[in-house]
């Protein structure tokens, strides 16, 4: 059985020629690609569902499954790489792109082959400059090495990828938000069904996986399902890059088996807390999951179904560790403002539910509210949920149902010191 932190995608990350084509190929690179081009393209679909590969970009949804939806029409086919990454606290994505872009593009084509596509598009976050040049350079080296193109290594299977910029939209993360973008359209989600798998980029056939799925198609191909089914748990099989930021003493991204203890990833990989703290909260999977309480966090184990159980989500695998040092109320507010200014503004309740829950988180934290509204921001909450095309007005929701109903007395106990300050003021 594999440590808890076991190097599968990461292993060579920290070798400064793997970003590199002639670097990667010294580590084996593209050694798979030539194995899967003489599979037959329904054994790769076999072998990604049978080793339970989850979609790690937030969703968690089984990713042979999702290719297995695309429809034998004979229309043109797509693979779409979401590497918009913009949910807050993850930063996983930009270090696999900046330091193993061949690693991406590998199993891209391993993907593509798999499903019967001939095109395929990197979507990155507009923010993301220095990793699109790498990806972007590494696709020309594919280019010029005959594994991107014409008969890729005499297989005949031909296939062209391309790297599309987004500019900057959160709501582009999600994924027909991405598919209108990429169309040359405003950014905006669109209902479902149809889902992508039937009617996606340019109304064709699309699978959209994240850059951390794509790249461990590669390994389950190389070293087959039952192999990477030793690591993670029976429903959250592989492993899993977690970006932790916060009040850690060691911040950064580390590749662990899905499955370990919370605070086995905050207390030992990360160096536990900063001198004299103790631990408050965690958000263990973006800024929409739901937050764990301290006493939570130290029962949580980082798999799909753990977190589920608790009320929370893995989502993106972004680990936000709060100490006692900081503001549940000051958080809240400004998780509220960042949900409020990405809303694309295309459905009412998420439209105009962010800017409320902005607005009374706001005056909340600046001492000019009511205890009433904490209720008020609840309500408003629930009545965002379920209502809307995409899940932005929910992850809104859940964050903010979870903060004012597990720190509730700390919201109290703000307003009270609050209008305190402002009675003193008064007096003045």
């Amino acid at each position: 059985m594999p440590s808890q932190q076991s190097l599968l995608l990461s292993e060579h990350y920290g070798k400064p020629d793997f970003a590199k084509l002639e670097g990667y190929k010294k580590h084996g690179g593209y050694a798979v690609l030539a194995k899967a081009l003489k599979m037959e393209p329904k054994a790769i679909i076999d072998e990604v569902k049978s080793s339970g590969l989850r979609g790690r970009g937030g969703a968690g949804f089984p990713t042979g499954m999702k290719w297995s939806f695309l429809p034998a029409n004979g229309e043109p086919r797509y693979l779409l790489c979401n590497a918009d990454e913009g949910e807050p606290g993850t930063f996983k994505d930009r270090l696999m792109m900046e330091r193993a872009p061949h690693q991406l593009i590998e199993g891209m084509i391993i993907s593509a082959f798999a499903i019967g596509c001939k095109k395929s598009y990197i979507y990155i976050r507009g923010e993301y400059d220095f990793a699109k040049e790498v990806v972007a350079g590494a696709i020309v080296e594919a280019y010029k090495a005959g594994l991107l193109g014409k008969n890729i290594l005499g297989s005949g299977f031909d296939h062209d990828m391309d790297v599309y910029s987004g500019a900057g939209a959160y709501i582009c993360g999600e994924e027909t938000g991405m598919i209108s973008s990429l169309e040359g359209l405003k950014g905006q989600p669109k209902l479902k069904p149809p889902f992508p798998a039937v009617q996606g980029y340019l109304r064709k056939p699309t699978i959209v996986n994240n850059v951390e799925t794509l790249a461990a198609v590669k390994y389950i191909i190389r070293d087959g399902a039952p192999a990477y089914k030793k690591y993670g748990t029976e429903k959250s099989p592989g492993t899993k890059l977690f970006s932790v930021s916060g009040n850690v003493v060691k911040p950064g991204n580390y590749e662990v088996v899905l499955g370990m203890p919370l605070k086995d990833l905050i207390f030992d990989l990360c160096g536990g807390l900063k001198p004299g703290r103790k631990l408050k909260a965690v958000i263990p999977g973006g800024s929409s999951a739901p937050v764990l309480t301290a006493e939570e966090a130290m029962k949580a184990t980082m798999d799909y179904e753990c977190l589920a159980q608790m009320g929370s989500m893995l989502g993106s695998g972004a680990i936000i560790v709060i100490d006692d040092s900081n503001s549940m109320v000051d958080l809240l507010q400004v998780i509220m403002h960042f949900y409020h200014h990405e809303s694309c503004g295309q459905c009412t309740p998420c439209r105009e539910g962010t800017g409320w829950l902005s607005k009374i988180l706001h005056d909340i934290a600046s001492g000019h509210a009511e205890v009433k509204d904490i209720d008020l921001v609840k309500k408003i909450s629930e009545q965002m949920m379920g209502k809307t095309i995409c899940a932005l007005s929910d992850a809104a929701a859940m964050a903010a149902i979870s903060f004012v109903t597990k720190f509730r007395s700390e919201f109290e106990q703000h307003l009270q010191a609050g209008k305190r300050t402002l009675g003193s003021s008064a007096h003045a």
